[in-house]
């Protein structure tokens, strides 16, 4: 089955995943920071004027689960349908995650493909039969070989012990696809990233690649295997085809042949291996495209004193936007953590970041704008008659700003370097104000005083016209806001509907534009 890429008008459709998270429990700071960063990144390239696609869901596969269930009581189906229908997807709802499809690996659009899938590669001689004894952690749903462990027979992810298991299995022969790996990885430096992760994927192959058990017969929670219904598939097999089922694989094949490869698997490093090494070779072992890109976001760790849980699964993200609110939180974590890095959340940092960065730098530029617009010349935006090397600096710094955003996070998804040079954006806005001083320049009544005023005025709205396009994707709602209280939309049309390629177009605000003071962007924090 092939697959092409593109739309029946050629038109390349970018696709984004995340990860498909375990309904074990309830989502936690770290699903949310991945998820986030799809949607900035989705959000960014429908702003290019893409076709866009971007798939998350919930893997309900496994022992994992299946204990989780025992635990409260209730069937595995039903603890899913609980936690997915109360938790997480109201929860991305609330984070305003924009995503065209959600997928769960319990739906029989899934199910049947990944019996379809493996029947296949069975078919193909890829997959025996044979017995496989070994430590194993559930929380992983991975066997792991002796030298992983950490002393006392620990998992070094979960820091828990893991179970000796014994089983009869069928095995994948993934341990012919290290040649071919390694010379992809060679062809497509970029296909791991970062270049840490790249080198972590690259070395464990070159060590040699083992037969991978792909079935489980000590318990029943799991997708059958077609030809031997005693068996489950193993949930990684299960869990990876998500990615394919979810856009038509074997169901769909116009839609299959849009929207296949993937051009960019969001991952956790520590699923790294799963998305990098057997996912390729499942695809190459049945002739599909290989995705574009899988880029290993690190940890979160969390430090801060005033936070009353000491760890990460014990946050939710509710409890931080019920207090900065959800754009702050959409910001914060993109802007503090350079994306693939570990990284430390702190209440401190996130408080003076609000502060200094959106309630002062951002928050107050649009505010004093508005204001002066209003007082000045009664919320008409005036036309700019004046414009000197003042002005043209700041048209400058906007061009520089726009294209510097567009390859990091469009391209390099360095959201803290792309997010970064919008805010340098933002801060030269506010210094050309400072320098310019308008509520000086306002007590010359002078016709040339009155020009020069409209033309500072006119800057800062036309400036803050580009701030509200390029923050669309990274905060909507605020950006929204802005775009309302600058009186954009009857002129330019929705927000929605700008492109990054024209954002640095200087004098798209026609004046005569209505700007009013709406609401504060970002109040101040109480009990700070």
């Amino acid at each position: 089955m092939a697959a092409t890429g593109t739309t029946a008008s050629g038109e390349s459709a970018f696709y984004v995943t995340t990860p498909i998270y375990y309904v074990n429990d309830a989502p936690h700071l770290g699903h949310a920071y991945t998820t986030v960063a799809g949607d900035v990144l989705t959000r960014w390239h429908r702003q290019r004027g893409e076709k866009v696609w971007y798939l998350t869901g919930t893997d309900e596969h496994g022992q994992k689960i299946m204990r989780t269930a025992e635990a409260n009581g209730v069937s595995p189906q039903e603890w899913c349908d609980k936690l997915v229908e109360d938790a997480w997807k109201p929860l991305w709802e609330h984070l305003q995650i924009a995503n065209d499809d959600f997928i769960r690996t319990t739906e029989p659009r899934h199910t049947d493909r990944v019996q379809e899938f493996v029947q296949d590669l069975y078919d193909k001689g890829e997959i025996y039969k044979g017995g496989y004894e070994g430590p194993y952690c559930v929380g992983c749903e991975e066997y792991k070989s002796p030298g992983d462990l950490l002393e006392g027979d620990l998992c070094p992810i979960h820091k828990r012990p893991v179970e000796w298991l014994k089983e009869e299995n069928y095995f994948f022969r993934l341990s012919a696809y290290g040649p071919r790996l390694l010379e992809f990885y060679e062809r497509n430096p970029d296909f791991v990233q970062p270049a840490s992760a790249r080198n972590e994927v690259v070395q464990f192959v070159k060590q040699g690649l083992q037969d991978l058990s792909i079935s489980r017969s000590t318990f029943d929670w799991g997708v059958p295997i077609p030809w031997d219904p005693k068996h489950v598939i193993y949930v990684w097999i299960d869990a990876l085809l998500n990615y394919a089922t979810a856009v038509g694989y074997g169901s769909d094949q116009a839609k299959f042949d849009a929207t296949w490869p993937a051009n960019v698997h969001l991952v956790g490093k520590d699923i790294l291996r799963f998305h990098a090494i057997i996912w390729p070779a499942m695809l190459m072992a049945n002739g599909l495209p290989l995705p574009g890109r899988v880029f290993a976001n690190g940890w979160l760790m969390v430090g801060g004193e005033k936070m009353s849980k000491s760890n990460l699964t014990g946050i939710s993200p509710r409890d931080l936007t019920s207090h900065f609110g959800v754009d702050a939180y959409r910001y914060y974590f993109l802007r503090a953590i350079p994306f693939g890095q570990d990284g430390s959340f702190s209440w401190e940092d996130f408080s003076a970041r609000y502060t200094s960065e959106l309630a002062n730098d951002f928050g107050n530029l649009a505010s004093r704008v508005a204001a002066m617009i209003g007082k000045y010349f009664d919320g008409v935006l005036p036309e700019a008659t004046d414009a000197g090397p003042a002005e043209q600096a700041i048209a400058d710094g906007l061009a520089a700003a726009a294209a510097q955003a567009d390859t990091m996070i469009g391209d390099n998804l360095d959201f803290a370097g792309g997010i970064g040079a919008i805010f340098d954006f933002v801060k030269q806005v506010n210094g050309y104000l400072s320098d310019q001083a308008p509520w000086k320049v306002a007590k010359d009544d002078s016709p040339e005083g009155q020009a020069r005023l409209a033309t500072i005025l006119y800057t800062a709205a036309e400036s803050l016209r580009a701030i509200a396009v390029l923050l669309h994707p990274i905060m909507p709602a605020t950006s929204a806001k802005l775009w309302a209280s600058l009186g954009a939309e009857p002129h330019l049309g929705a927000l929605a509907d700008q492109r990054v390629a024209d954002v640095a177009t200087w004098g798209k605000l026609p004046a005569g534009a209505q700007v009013v003071k709406g609401e504060i962007l970002f109040p101040r924090l109480e009990n700070a």
